[in-house]
């Protein structure tokens, strides 16, 4: 037995969580549980990042106290992660008190160093980003990051010697080549660091809502040093109660985004060796999950909420379609239909199938008796575990789950080859089935930690005890009786349910038109409110009709950086042939929508004269892909 500590990042709480912020922590959770399985003494960290300039604007704009605006948001996280059966030991906020008094003693450790002096800086900043970038990175006056614009910003600031851990850092990663994970963001981190370290900002003093600096309350402490440190504040560090960070610091791995590699490879790493504490095993930054081939975020208008498919499916399937999808080092693209073909694939034809098949033959043939066996599926079973555990060792669950559905696959040619249905209540189908019996419970062990709820179901199922349920072993000695259940994951038909969610969006739509019909004395909105919607020029380069439809017409709109497909309803008024050639204002950060099908990405501007549609065109020529303001 051992001791595993895992932890995820902790989400700013200016959004609510989405389906990228679930699968991190549908990551963390699946490797918890697995080393729970395995006896390990384990502890899962998650939490909320709940200061600086961006919630203080979010909260402003909301015309809530930045505290008020996290606890609400904090609520949602909880819900969802209640919904996804997230395992996690403790919920770290960087308003507790706890928090507070552990990046106090942190940052003394690194004064009493010699590493915290005072000065100005002055440099492009970004709010979305909370960081300060060099002039050089900058292009069209965005950051290089995620292309959010950035500020000029002048402010007396103290700092931390970053450039003093260059080598120390360089020395780490060459005698800890899997500190950061995959491979190819160790490179990452090693060119970042060798091109140069420059001190780092930590204090604000145009920012309010944050840790003041004890040596001088006028400054509150940059977001990152404040925002790491939840790591081992959440084991009680910088108070009397620290049996926790005694027992399990340091971290086995902290999983992250890939988005955030630098902050925790390089200005994390620096902190800890500043204040003399051990740093952490491993740093595993995972790709992203996207949406119409970005990453999801609120501004782009491409957040999948997970929620929904956790009421119409199941949280296990979720968690198993996310963690078997796509490698945790590579970005993924989620659909719709994607997500129906994996569980009809692999949960309802490979393990449900098995499932049920096992059970009713073991029902019908020996009123549900799971005898010894015959042992002929042992050795099999055992070198499959084997390899399983390595991947899972190597932080690769769709590996490691995949290995498991080789295995279904094994055990359903076993039976195939056997034919127990042909030869029923004899010892040899009483062994067959038997023997299928007890690979199955070790198959359930297995996807455990991705599906807890269905594993838990075939267990009980097959009448093995719930202590045998914690060992990964061939339990090969206890008789148990089987009983039959209904289908663990009913197949999908995908063309009633593509049906069935065309017509929850377009119910979505009217209530939407009937809403705004009954608001419609409300003549005016903020200018807050304005500026969430991005106008952009865009020129039509394609138009086509919609199949099946006198309305809808499909455009190809070139934007400059990019062409979109939009759906528009001009067609009882415009032919497509002169469409095409047109530049017109578009809404360039609308949700995405299908309509009769057809993905849209965007709405076209028109007005409404006799309830016919009339296009809003430029004046003069105007270069696609211009903002309108």
């Amino acid at each position: 037995m051992g001791k595993f500590y895992i932890s995820t990042p902790i989400y700013y709480v200016n959004d609510n969580p989405h389906l990228g912020h679930a699968y991190c922590t549908i990551l963390a959770d699946f490797f918890a549980r697995y080393h729970r399985l395995k006896g390990d003494e384990t502890f899962f960290l998650t939490g909320t990042d709940e200061h600086g300039q961006k919630v203080q604007k979010t909260a402003e704009k909301e015309g809530l106290s930045p505290k008020e605006l996290a606890d609400k948001v904090v609520l949602r996280y909880k819900e969802l992660w209640s919904k996804l059966d997230i395992s996690y030991n403790d919920f770290i906020r960087t308003t507790d008190d706890r928090h507070t008094k552990g990046v106090l003693k942190i940052l003394d450790k690194m004064v009493e160093k010699g590493d915290i002096y005072k000065g100005s800086y002055e440099g492009p900043y970004c709010v979305s980003c909370e960081s300060f970038f060099p002039e050089k990175d900058i292009v069209d006056g965005k950051c290089p990051d995620f292309g959010h614009p950035v500020t000029v910003l002048k402010e007396e600031s103290y700092f931390f010697r970053l450039s003093k851990y260059e080598k120390p850092l360089l020395d780490f990663y060459s005698s800890n080549p899997d500190f950061v994970l995959p491979q190819g963001r160790m490179n990452e981190v090693k060119s970042f660091v060798e091109g140069g370290l420059k001190d780092l900002s930590i204090t604000r003093t145009s920012i309010h809502w944050g840790i003041k600096f004890s040596e001088d309350e006028k400054h509150v402490l940059y977001v990152w040093l404040d925002a790491l440190s939840n790591y081992i504040t959440a084991l009680g560090f910088g108070s009397e109660k620290d049996d926790l960070f005694k027992k399990f610091w340091p971290c086995d791995i902290h999983l992250i985004g890939k988005d955030i590699l630098r902050f925790h490879a390089v200005y994390w790493p620096a902190f800890l060796m500043s204040a003399g504490l051990p740093l952490p095993k491993h740093i595993f930054g995972h790709g992203w999950w996207m949406k119409d081939q970005s990453k999801m975020s609120k501004s782009l208008g491409n957040v999948v909420d997970p929620n929904p498919l956790i009421e119409e499916f199941s949280s296990d399937v979720l968690r198993y379609f996310l963690l078997r999808e796509k490698p945790i080092g590579t970005d993924g693209s989620f659909s719709d239909e994607g997500f129906i073909d994996r569980l009809n694939a692999d949960l309802a034809n490979d393990l449900g199938n098995l499932t049920s098949r096992l059970l009713a033959l073991l029902e019908q043939q020996f009123q549900g008796k799971v005898s010894e066996g015959d042992g002929s599926l042992k050795e099999t079973a055992l070198k499959q575990l084997e390899e399983y555990h390595k991947a899972m060792e190597n932080f690769a669950p769709k590996e490691a789950l995949e290995i498991v559905w080789s295995f279904i696959s094994t055990l359903n040619k076993h039976l195939v080859e056997r034919e127990p249905w042909a030869k029923p209540r004899t010892k040899e189908s009483e062994d067959t089935l038997s023997e299928v019996a007890r690979a199955l419970r070790l198959i359930s062990l297995q996807i455990a930690p991705a599906m807890p709820h269905a594993a838990g179901t075939i267990v009980k199922s097959l009448g093995f005890a719930p202590s045998t349920f914690k060992t990964f072993s061939w339990d090969e000695k206890q008789e148990t009786r089987a009983y039959r259940i209904s289908n663990l994951f009913p197949r999908i038909d995908k063309k009633e349910y593509f049906k069935e969610l065309e017509s929850k969006k377009d119910k979505t739509v009217e209530q939407g038109k009937k809403e705004n019909n009954e608001n419609h004395e409300q003549k005016t909105i903020s200018i807050d409110y304005f500026r969430t919607i991005e106008l952009k020029a865009g020129k039509i380069i394609h138009a086509e009709r919609v199949p099946k439809s006198n309305k809808l017409i499909k455009l190809i709109v070139d934007f400059g950086s990019e062409n979109r497909q939009i759906v528009a309803g001009i067609g009882k008024k415009y032919s497509p042939e002169e469409l095409v050639g047109k530049t017109c204002p578009f809404v360039f950060n609308l949700e995405p929508a299908k309509l009769m099908g057809v993905e849209s990405n965007g709405m076209i501007l028109a007005g409404n004269l006799d309830g016919e549609p009339i296009l809003l065109q430029f004046l003069e020529e105007v270069p696609p892909g211009s903002k309108i303001t």
